[in-house]
């Protein structure tokens, strides 16, 4: 994403409407734990009540002891547990409640952004790097977290402690308590200014913290390349500016914070100052007791530290509210278009491509142009070309991972579109180049997702077909051992084997094998082109090769350029035209004898 539009999204999400509209978004989300939030309602109110009472006890203990009443001593002491007991009844009830509250609100907004990303469509995932995401996920819902349980909790026991203070304030002298309210427009303005600009800074500090986890993840992710190819000055002069831009992000933070407390704290001093000059005044004083002014100037000074803390919330809330928003943003983005009313327990397999047309979003050279081709159900199909010939495309297109193409794909005699996503895509198996494993056992990358109800019997059965069992036997735990994160723990050819295993155990109508003994040597291919020989039997197979002796057998042989067909047919029938096939293939046997 450009810096450009960076800066649009930062300049129309500090608008004050949208930040309003994301909290109350936001709040939505504590809507159902409505009941512990009256809870804790009521704990802080409980806690503003006692300190509004302290200043009440305050004022008795003085006028007794003017007053010579030494026999209320047992009842002030009494008292005085009391508010203190009642204090920590409240601020324990308070604490749990809204923590409570506040953890299940970013328990839901975490599972639901995780959900949107399982649906977000490939393009979404193209322009967003997986650190920006996990960011998202655990950065910015943290932050949502200060807004939520912090803010939430200042705001409601500060606010309820001021206006008990109030209150008693208005009961004491209300034109004296006039003054303090007179300084509120002033601290109002301080505030929104401040607002501002903290949000803006929340934003910077999101996208620092997205550039951070994606450089590392990065870096040790691809940890061999960044070693052997001198990579590891550059990387860690990419990790430490990345990581010093999201220091000075929050020292402009810290000094926007830094310099709103003063100034609040100033105007309330500036209020209480005219206060106790006024509170002085002969004309005053005759009208209060001792007591009662005591009480009243104490009062007046306990509020200075709940009107500080309130002001104090606005960074916790703005930064919030701008993780809230990102967060949002990407929840808003329109999942993969499922329109389709068609389901199917299990496809014939008859693919039929009519004129199909490509080009990737924001780009303009077509991938493919009027591509037709007619897969009959049971064939193999082999897609072979140079690279960026539109062979992975074609691929990409048959589970929809690419939309937005024309002409029209039919599975079945009906257009791919009209099926149901999940149902369209149980029909097809999957083994790619970059092999995917999750960090489990192998028995549980062999039955992976929909297939984890498999038996130990079925497992060993698709481990035994794509010669998985060779080397799991050789395991100290056979298929229980564990592969690691991204299977790192196996090598390459074992990955492959393990991707195979789990395409067999779907057993899908259709099979798409996009370069998928790639990774094998050549012993290892020899077997595993034996038991796909088995698999493919019966399915419709789909086969991107760049090694052509792989695929002579096919059904059907498909060469591309430039998106186009230049040619088909079979192995041996292409071989005799001696056209772009025949030239690939001389070109890797002449390869094969000189190595």
């Amino acid at each position: 994403m450009s810096s450009k539009s960076n800066d649009a999204d930062i300049s129309t999400q500090n608008k004050p409407s949208q930040g309003w509209a994301a909290y109350k978004r936001l709040l939505n989300y504590a809507k159902p734990y409505w009941p512990v939030f009256c809870v804790a309602f009521i704990g802080y109110a409980l806690y503003g009540a006692s300190q509004a009472m302290s200043a009440k006890w305050l004022q008795s203990v003085v006028d007794s002891v003017e007053g010579g009443r030494l026999d209320d001593r047992i009842w002030l002491a009494v008292a005085v547990l009391g508010i203190f007991a009642l204090r920590g009844i409240g601020t324990f009830l308070g604490n749990y409640c809204i923590s409570y509250v506040a953890r299940f609100v970013v328990h839901g907004l975490r599972t639901d952004l995780f959900d949107r990303m399982l649906l977000l469509p490939a393009q979404y995932y193209h322009h967003h790097s997986s650190g920006e995401m996990l960011a998202q996920l655990t950065f910015n819902v943290e932050q949502v977290t200060g807004a939520v349980t912090d803010a939430v909790k200042v705001l409601i026991r500060e606010g309820l402690t001021v206006i008990g203070l109030f209150g008693y304030l208005f009961y004491l002298n209300w034109k004296l308590t006039l003054i303090f309210i007179a300084a509120a427009p002033f601290i109002g303005i301080v505030v929104s200014i401040a607002s501002k600009r903290m949000r803006k800074l929340g934003h910077k500090i999101q996208k620092s913290v997205g550039d951070i986890t994606s450089s590392a993840s990065e870096s040790i992710q691809g940890y061999q390349v960044v070693r052997v190819y001198g990579g590891t000055s550059f990387e860690r002069g990419r990790f430490h500016g990345a990581s010093d831009l999201n220091r000075r992000q929050f020292m402009k933070l810290v000094v926007a914070e830094s310099i709103n407390t003063p100034v609040v704290q100033f105007l309330v001093a500036m209020a209480l100052a005219v206060l106790m000059y006024l509170a002085m005044s002969p004309s005053v004083m005759g009208s209060m007791s001792t007591g009662e002014f005591v009480a009243f100037i104490t009062a007046a000074g306990m509020i200075t530290k709940p009107l500080r803390l309130l002001t104090e919330i606005n960074v916790m809330v703005q930064k919030g509210i701008s993780a809230a928003e990102a967060v949002f943003a990407t929840m808003d983005q329109e999942a993969e278009k499922d329109l389709g009313l068609q389901r199917v327990d299990r496809a014939a397999g008859h693919l039929s491509f009519d004129s199909v047309s490509f080009t990737y979003p924001d780009t303009s050279d077509r991938v493919l142009s009027d591509f037709s081709l007619d897969v009959p159900q049971g064939t193999t199909i082999a897609l072979v070309g140079k690279s960026g010939s539109g062979k992975s495309t074609v691929a990409g297109l048959l589970p929809r991972f690419n939309d937005s193409w024309a002409g029209q794909i039919l599975l079945d005699g009906l257009p791919i579109e009209d099926y149901q996503l999940a149902s369209l895509r149980e029909q097809i198996a999957i083994v790619s180049q970059s092999v995917v494993l999750f960090n489990g056992s192998i028995a549980e990358n062999i039955a992976y997702g929909s297939m984890s109800s498999a038996s130990l019997e079925q497992i060993q059965a698709a481990a035994e077909a794509a010669h998985v069992m060779e080397f799991a036997e050789r395991l100290p735990e056979g298929l229980h051992t564990q592969v690691g994160e991204s299977g790192v723990l196996l090598s390459g050819g074992q990955r492959q084997r393990i991707a195979i295993a789990r395409a067999i155990l779907k057993d899908a109508p259709i099979l798409i094998m996009d370069e998928a003994t790639s990774a094998l040597d050549t012993e290892s291919e020899r077997h595993i082109q034996d038991a796909l020989e088995g698999v493919m039997k019966d399915r419709t197979t789909l086969v991107i090769a760049h090694r052509l002796s792989t695929i002579e057998k096919a059904d059907m042989i498909v060469v591309m350029d430039q998106g186009r067909i230049i040619e088909k047919g079979i192995h041996s029938d292409l071989l005799k035209i001696e056209g772009a096939y025949a030239q690939l293939y001389k070109m890797q046997f002449s390869e094969l004898v000189d190595d």
